[in-house]
């Protein structure tokens, strides 16, 4: 069936609101308010532990989810006011649960979803009610939520994946915006700024593409392929073509920027890029509304205006080098625009793709065997995923110990704020220490007017299901929000059950400014990321990376130019440890000052190793075009020498200085007998020139990797910046 023309955000809460309404409607009729609170927190978990995937892999997923949260909940339940029991049961699970995270996205959502049902169980906790009643209730909110999902997943079963393949086009549309400023002639002495901007950039690119990745590779296991999914399929194989491209660097930017600044072909390169960028935001919103991309011909005569352009140009600059890295820039451009213009009207390729045998890489670990390999080679101070396993728990244990001392009434609300804002890294969880208190005290402030407004039990149901559902919709951007919502939610929920509302009120504020602090301590003081954030590290595994790329590409160009799985995944796998260099840096920012005498190193080595990738890429880009014969003896050379660079790039981290100068040396002496030789055509000039380039490169990395020189007054102008 075709997709309503819904905005994302609402037919994500739709599932929310309609099993809490269903929950308000079922708990009004028996008149039983007091179980609303344990029914709609169960609902909550199961929308924490909500996973896209087909029809059969859902029904797997909800009943992983009920055999999780019956043992989580009923553990919690037949330890709570057993004290030291007790303790140690929510503190194995929790290190067991979150180490189990390492096996993949999939079990750490299962993982927090669990956690998160246990710390339920014992909020929701009263003597006057028989045990099994408030696991029972939690279970069968969750149960709830699942067919609610269910429901919507058959009426709109494709929806998921389309929204990915948006994401993926939207943070294209971004990048396109960022390598767009690099044909601004006004620029052209901030280039390397602008070279960090679009890193940066496309380290949201690579998690969209990840999230669609994920998508897709949950419907393609099936046996049976939806035509929607195929189409879906060839999207993104599209949007990674055009990413590729683009990414792509032909030339050193800031000579061209000089040699350019006073034609008009600059700047209709520039505009052109815009357009582009706002082509990938248009395909993203036609997908969001369940229409057609229509292609621009406005579009279309700005690619015409610079193919004029530079023909003009390149008669004026007959035999300069220029000419030919332009002549490649757009012959790239054209490629992407070729691709908007058919990118509707191939839907018997799509069909025939459905058809073919085409691979998504896995994005967990399956089976037993390979779980536990995931588990035991995380178990080291060296993995993020233990320190955090081993850092929760003890926040866990720490919360559970001071309730239980000192008998703290609703003392839990430490527990679930702790567990909620306790983050693997220091400054998520410090975002979400300020977010968590601000929400929470701006919740109550709110929230103490609901006894005054709302006498009925009707009423306060209907605030039950508005905040819940405002929380589901917050939660993915403004931490803040949801836990205004929450708060409301869960005074609102003590009200029906016949508490003493504004007794519990500072008390919830309290609790969350305790669990909040612990939280903040333990990131700040445990094992702390400042400790394993190792700048040299994460770059030598980003110009590993290119090194096996850049060899990938040298297979594709000597043998075929299949863009199969295995390209595909040294592609991604080579961006991915970009982005990772991304991300670290983007971490120490947000701390300059225990950070200050490394950003300028990372900085310059994020810079020299994304403009690598910007070259290799170029490179692979150009492997559908080799066409001409370049003469044996040039290809045999050419090779030679790339091999040779590649070999280089691969042991770049741990060679020597001594080695290193001496390979050096002898790729500049290969690369300049080549282009002696080289053979009067575009092709030849166009392998040479992006070889070139690429080595050009060496030896800054290496002296980035092996020789930094810290400069704290030029790391701060740029510390700021996330």
């Amino acid at each position: 069936m075709k997709t309503p023309p819904l905005k994302p955000l609402l037919l994500t809460a739709l599932p929310v609101f309609t099993s809490v309404f269903i929950a308000a409607a079922l708990v009004w009729y028996a008149d039983m308010p007091k179980l609303a609170m344990p029914f709609v927190l169960g609902i909550i978990a199961g929308g924490l532990v909500d996973l896209d995937n087909r029809l059969t892999g859902r029904l797997k997923n909800i009943v992983i989810t009920v055999v999780l949260f019956a043992a989580a909940s009923l553990t919690a339940q037949s330890t709570l006011g057993s004290g030291w029991l007790f303790i140690a049961a929510m503190t194995a699970m929790t290190f067991f649960f979150t180490l189990l995270g390492a096996v993949g996205l999939r079990y750490r959502t299962f993982a927090f979803g669990t956690l998160a049902v246990a710390t339920y169980t014992t909020l929701t906790y009263t003597p006057e009610h028989f045990w099994l009643t408030n696991p029972v209730m939690i279970l069968l909110g969750a149960l709830l939520y699942s067919a609610c999902t269910l429901l919507f997943h058959i009426l709109l079963p494709h929806r998921p994946v389309q929204e990915s393949v948006a994401k993926a086009y939207s943070a294209m549309g971004d990048y396109f915006d960022a390598k767009a400023d690099f044909f601004d002639p006004d620029e052209a002495q901030w280039l390397d700024n602008r070279q960090i901007d679009l890193a940066m950039s496309n380290t949201g690119v690579i998690a969209a593409f990840n999230q669609c990745r994920a998508a897709l590779f949950y419907r393609l296991r099936g046996k049976h392929r939806h035509p929607r999914t195929a189409r879906m399929l060839r999207y993104y194989f599209t949007v990674q073509d055009i990413h590729e491209r683009i990414s792509s660097a032909h030339v050193d930017y800031r000579e061209l920027a000089d040699k350019l600044k006073n034609t008009d072909l600059i700047f209709r390169i520039h505009r052109l890029m815009e357009m582009q960028g706002q082509a990938c935001r248009n395909v993203a919103e036609s997908l969001g509304g369940g229409k057609a991309y229509r292609y621009s011909k406005r579009l279309g005569r700005a690619m015409q205006g610079c193919r004029d352009s530079l023909a003009v140009y390149a008669a004026r600059h007959r035999g300069q080098p220029e000419v030919h890295h332009l002549e490649q820039l757009l012959n790239n451009l054209s490629s992407i625009d070729y691709q908007f213009r058919h990118l509707e009207s191939s839907d018997k390729q799509a069909q025939q793709d459905g058809e073919g045998e085409v691979r998504i890489a896995a994005v967990e670990h399956g089976g037993l065997k390979n779980m536990w390999r995931a588990v035991r080679s995380q178990l080291n101070f060296e993995s993020s995923v233990f320190r955090h396993a081993v850092r929760l728990s003890v926040v866990v244990a720490t919360a559970c110990i001071i309730v239980e001392v000192l008998h703290l009434n609703l003392g839990y609300w430490i527990l679930l704020t702790a567990l909620f804002v306790c983050q693997p890294n220091y400054s998520a969880t410090k975002s979400r220490v300020y977010q968590r208190i601000a929400g929470t005290v701006l919740g109550v402030v709110v929230g103490s007017l609901v006894p005054y407004f709302t006498p009925s039990v009707e009423t306060k149901l209907w605030i039950v299901i508005a905040c819940t559902t405002l929380f589901f919709m917050s939660r993915s951007y403004k931490y803040s929000f949801s836990t205004f919502f929450i708060t409301i939610q869960a005074l609102t929920s003590f009200s029906l059950a016949g508490l003493d509302v504004y007794s519990a009120m500072p008390i919830r504020i309290i609790d969350t400014i305790v669990g909040a602090v612990l939280a903040w301590a333990a990131v700040s003081f445990l094992w702390p990321d400042w400790r394993y954030l190792t700048l040299t590290r994460t770059a030598a595994q980003a110009v590993s990376g290119n090194g096996a790329y850049l060899e990938e590409i040298l297979h594709q160009l000597e043998h075929s130019n299949t863009d199969d799985y295995r390209y595909r995944f040294v592609r991604r796998q080579a961006h991915e440890r970009v982005a990772a260099l991304s991300s670290t840096l983007s971490d120490m920012s947000s701390e300059p000052q225990k950070f200050a005498a490394q950003l300028q190193d990372g900085l310059t080595l994020l810079q020299h190793s994304y403009a690598l990738m910007g070259y290799i890429s170029a490179l692979g880009a150009y492997r559908n075009q080799m066409a001409q014969d370049c003469g044996n003896r040039f290809t045999d050379d050419f090779y030679h020498c790339a091999y040779a660079v590649t070999r280089l790039l691969k042991n770049l981290p741990q060679q020597s200085a001594g080695d290193f100068q001496t390979a050096y040396e002898a790729v500049r002496s290969d690369l300049s007998a080549l282009g002696n030789q080289m053979p009067d055509n575009r092709q030849s000039h166009v392998l040479w020139q992006q070889l070139s380039l690429i080595a050009r490169q060496l030896e800054p990395c290496y002296q980035a990797l092996h020789n930094p020189k810290p400069e704290n007054g030029e790391a701060s102008a740029y510390s700021g910046r996330k």
